[in-house]
């Protein structure tokens, strides 16, 4: 069923600017963390590369923040990696590592890379699939299912590796695979969209005018089936919510 402008609008919280997004996004880690772990449970979340989120990944590294947090219970995933080694910049673990990694008492272990560098794109893929198997407790549709997903969205309405007319697209039956994408000339590892849209909460974090444009589309256009890989984003029996500031929201209609 495809999900229609007024719904995606009720799910929407617009911030001044990228600082204010970043320190909502790190208090609602905070929150859903701190009730994941009181509860007995282990808290699994998939962060994403990109710029909108390092902010929030240095929030996360500061006292205010990391202090409160029971990091021995938390479980941290890669939504997507370019297949590069991970000291590459391009890295999308390297741009996390140094934004927050390093400064927090999260045990090795808990962090886990995407071996995106493994010439054996395939066999990297199934090893990621049997970790986040084993770390991430099912859902009833039985795919793993994290407590909660940070993407972006590129203006492209591309979000994790998951780009306008990839294969990747129409995965079904994979939790995590390799994925070329012909107009940046490069492979990618990413979690599948069946995967996505099992998480308890999926959070878009959104930031910047030069984003206006396709955010307003990804919200009002209602094609079925759906035109950008965004759209595919919608959490069954989860909960989605798009954090965006106000550059990027100018052009949504109210």
């Amino acid at each position: 069923m495809a999900v229609t402008s007024d719904e995606r609008r009720r799910n929407v919280r617009i911030f001044e600017d990228l600082e204010e997004l970043s320190r909502a996004a790190a208090q609602e880690f905070l929150e859903l963390a701190a009730r994941k772990v009181a509860a007995g449970g282990v808290f699994t979340a998939a962060l994403s590369g990109g710029s909108t989120p390092q902010r929030f990944y240095q929030l996360l590294a500061t006292p205010e923040f990391s202090l409160p947090v029971r990091w021995p219970h938390i479980h941290l995933f890669q939504a997507d990696e370019r297949c590069v080694p991970p000291d590459s910049p391009q890295s999308n673990y390297k741009m996390i590592r140094e934004a927050m990694l390093d400064h927090i008492p999260l045990p090795a272990s808990n962090f886990h890379r995407m071996p995106a560098e493994q010439p054996d794109r395939e066999s990297a893929s199934s090893q990621y699939a049997a970790d986040l198997r084993q770390t991430v407790q099912d859902s009833q549709a039985g795919w793993p299912r994290l407590d909660l997903v940070y993407l972006g969205m590129g203006e492209d309405g591309h979000t994790a590796s998951l780009f306008p007319g990839t294969s990747a697209l129409k995965e079904t039956s994979r939790a995590v695979c390799p994925n070329w994408v012909e107009k940046l000339s490069m492979w990618r590892i990413t979690l599948t969209r069946p995967v996505l849209n099992a998480a308890a909460r999926v959070i878009f974090m959104v930031s910047g005018g030069e984003k206006s444009g396709m955010l307003r589309q990804v919200f009002e256009d209602v094609q079925i089936p759906p035109r950008f890989p965004a759209q595919l984003i919608q959490p069954e029996n989860g909960e989605l919510a798009w954090y965006v500031d106000k550059a990027a929201a100018s052009r949504l209609s109210r």
